[in-house]
C-alpha cells in the first residue's frame, strides 16, 4: 500500500499496454477505473480491482471528474498498416478522442496526464541512439495521429497549466502475468515467433537480409511491458504544471530480427523456421532508443533490459492462452 491512495482514469486499460500500467497502479494501492470500448481490448485483460466502464474516449466527460487525481491516455488504433487504407478512423479517434479527453480534464479540474506516443512520430530517422531533439517525420497517418496529440497536449500545457508527459515506445514485448500482447491480426515480431513455436504458424518471414547490420536483418529495440509501465508509474510523480515533457523508452540497445529467431529457439525449445522474404517499404535498418532523458526526468531505468528474459514471459503467457484454447 502507498502512503497516499490516489485514483486514476485509464483510458484503454483492457489493452496490452494499458491493462498492465492500470495493474501497477492496483499493485501500488491506488483506485483505478478503467475506460474502453473493447473494439481492440478484451474485457478479462482489465485487473482485478479496477473499476471498469466501457465507453469511448470521445465521451470520458461522461464519467471524469475531480475526484480524479491523473489521466493515462493509452485508447488509441495502432495498426500502422491499417492507418494507411483507413486513415480517417485514426484522425477520428485518436486525434478527435484526445481532443474531447482534453476538453473533459478541464472541465473536470483534472490538470495531470500522461499519453501513450510512439516512436512511429520519427518516422525513419538516419542513424541513432534516437533522442528526442530527432526530427519527426512520421511515415504513417498512424504516426502522424500520434504527433498531433503531442502538439495538442503542448498547447493544453502552455494555454491552460496542464502537466502532461508524452512517453514514445519503442518496440514493447512481454508479459506481466496473465496480462500480454494479443493483437487481431498480430503484426509484431516476437507474438509471431512464437506463433511458430506453438505450431499455429508454419515458420516466420524475414523481410530482407541485406541491410548494413552484423547479420544483414533489421535491428529494433525491446522494451519489458513491466519495465514500460513502471515509467508511467514514474511520469505521474515527475510532471510540472504547464509543462508538457516528451520522453522516449527503450532499452538502449538493438536486437537483429535473427537475434530475436535464435533467443526464441533456446527460450521456447522450438525450431522456428525462418523464410526470407523481400524487404518491406519503408522499414529502417536500425530503430534504437536514446532513453537519457526519462532517466534524468524520470529517474528511470530498465531493470528487464535481457532479450531471453522478454521473450520467456511472453512464451508463458501464450503457451497459457493456447492451452486455454484447448490447442496445448
Amino acid at each position: 500500500m502507498t502512503d497516499a491512495v490516489r485514483k486514476y482514469l485509464v483510458t484503454g486499460g483492457a489493452g496490452y499496454v494499458g491493462s498492465v500500467v492500470a495493474a501497477h497502479l492496483l499493485e501500488r494501492g491506488h483506485r483505478v477505473t478503467v475506460l474502453d470500448d473493447l473494439s481492440t481490448g478484451f474485457a478479462e485483460a482489465v485487473p482485478a480491482g479496477a473499476d471498469f466502464v466501457e465507453g469511448r474516449v470521445q465521451d470520458a466527460a461522461r464519467w471524469l471528474d475531480g475526484s480524479y487525481d491523473a489521466v493515462l491516455h493509452f485508447a488509441a488504433f495502432s495498426q500502422v498498416g491499417e492507418s494507411v487504407t483507413v486513415p480517417e478512423k485514426y484522425w477520428e479517434n485518436n486525434v478527435g478522442g484526445t481532443m474531447a479527453l482534453l476538453a473533459a480534464l478541464r472541465f473536470a479540474g483534472v490538470r495531470k496526464l500522461v499519453f501513450s506516443s510512439t516512436a512511429a512520430t520519427y518516422g525513419e530517422p538516419a542513424g541513432g541512439p534516437i533522442t528526442e531533439t530527432a526530427p519527426t517525420a512520421p511515415t504513417s497517418p498512424y504516426g502522424a495521429s500520434k504527433l498531433a496529440v503531442d502538439h495538442m497536449i503542448g498547447g493544453e500545457c502552455a494555454a491552460h497549466g496542464l502537466a502532461a508527459v508524452s512517453l514514445r515506445y519503442f518496440n514493447v514485448a512481454g508479459a506481466h502475468g496473465s496480462l500480454g500482447e494479443r493483437h487481431a491480426p498480430e503484426s509484431h515480431l516476437i507474438p509471431l515467433v512464437l506463433q511458430v513455436a506453438l505450431g499455429d504458424r508454419e515458420a516466420i518471414s524475414v523481410f530482407g537480409d541485406d541491410y548494413p547490420t552484423p547479420d544483414g536483418t533489421c535491428v529494433r529495440d525491446y522494451i519489458h511491458v513491466a519495465d514500460l509501465a513502471e515509467a508511467h508509474l514514474l511520469a505521474l510523480d515527475a510532471m510540472t504544471e504547464g509543462e508538457h515533457l516528451v520522453c522516449n523508452l527503450g532499452n538502449g540497445n538493438g536486437f537483429s530480427v535473427r537475434e530475436v529467431v535464435e533467443t526464441a529457439r533456446k527460450v521456447t525449445g522450438h525450431p522456428i523456421p525462418e523464410i526470407l522474404a523481400p524487404r518491406r517499404a519503408g522499414d529502417p535498418a536500425v530503430l534504437v532508443a536514446s532513453a537519457e532523458a526519462a532517466r534524468e526526468r524520470l529517474g528511470w531505468t530498465p531493470s528487464r533490459p535481457d532479450l531471453a528474459d522478454v521473450i520467456a514471459d511472453a512464451w508463458a503467457f501464450a503457451r497459457a492462452r493456447h492451452e486455454e484454447a484447448g490447442r496445448g
